[in-house]
């Protein structure tokens, strides 16, 4: 029985019934609630690892609870929703969401990004390991007050660890990978377009503020992603 608690939020009644039903048989602990003030006392009664999340809910819209989550917590949140305009998806990744799917959705398919979520998220609780580990790695770099263990997946800023979406990673990787070059925007979206629905400029820019937010000092002066207008981005601290 997997130890994992999955919250269920949506107002549909039939694709509640669906989601919960199909995570219990695939052997998590599984809750659920039709609008936003059900879903908090869940959230203030059970400790939950993932939000599956309507975007259209009564009561208040779902990018902006997603918003509200990320605030104070690294709950995994995965949007579920029935609009199909890009738009959407991109501030829904903005906002903070791990990732989405829309309607009618492949359960399988959403089975198998949901373990991913939970698999990234464990990586990160395992703090009191991550802190005390002082190995050295050819593939562990540091730059700036961070340090990145690329075959690990850890990200920590001042020893305490950072959570990255796939995305997040795999951009991260790439900037890494090329310090003090400048990589376009098409060149960033071959290493995630596999795992991103439609992604175009728009999504790189999202993804690489959200790094600055998660690792620059001052996002809105940065320093270390920084932006070469009509080229790309560069990644511009100094790596050992």
């Amino acid at each position: 029985m997997n130890d994992k608690h999955i919250l269920v939020v949506e107002d549909e009644a039939i694709t509640r019934a669906k989601l919960v039903g199909y995570f219990q048989h695939a052997g998590y602990r599984v809750s659920e609630a039709e609008n936003k003030s059900q879903m908090m006392v869940v959230l203030e009664n059970h400790h939950i690892d993932l939000v599956m999340l309507d975007i259209n809910l009564p009561d208040e819209d779902g990018l902006m609870i997603t918003r509200n989550l990320r605030s104070h917590s690294n709950i995994g949140i995965v949007l579920v929703t029935g609009r199909t305009d890009s738009i959407d998806k991109i501030i829904g990744l903005e906002m903070g969401a791990d990732d989405y799917v829309t309607k009618p959705f492949e359960l399988r398919e959403l089975l198998v990004r949901v373990k991913n979520i939970l698999w990234r998220i464990s990586l990160t609780e395992q703090k009191s390991v991550i802190a005390t580990e002082d190995e050295e790695d050819d593939d562990l770099f540091h730059f700036g007050q961070c340090s990145f263990d690329i075959p690990k997946r850890k990200l920590l800023k001042n020893n305490i660890p950072i959570k990255l979406t796939k995305a997040e990673y795999d951009i991260l990787v790439a900037f890494v990978a090329n310090p003090s070059r400048v990589l376009s925007r098409d060149r960033l979206l071959n290493l995630i377009e596999h795992r991103v629905d439609a992604p175009n400029d728009r999504t790189i820019d999202v993804l690489v503020r959200r790094l600055r937010h998660k690792i620059e000092d001052n996002p809105k002066e940065p320093q270390i992603f920084t932006t070469i207008h009509g080229e790309g981005y560069l990644f511009a601290a100094d790596i050992t």
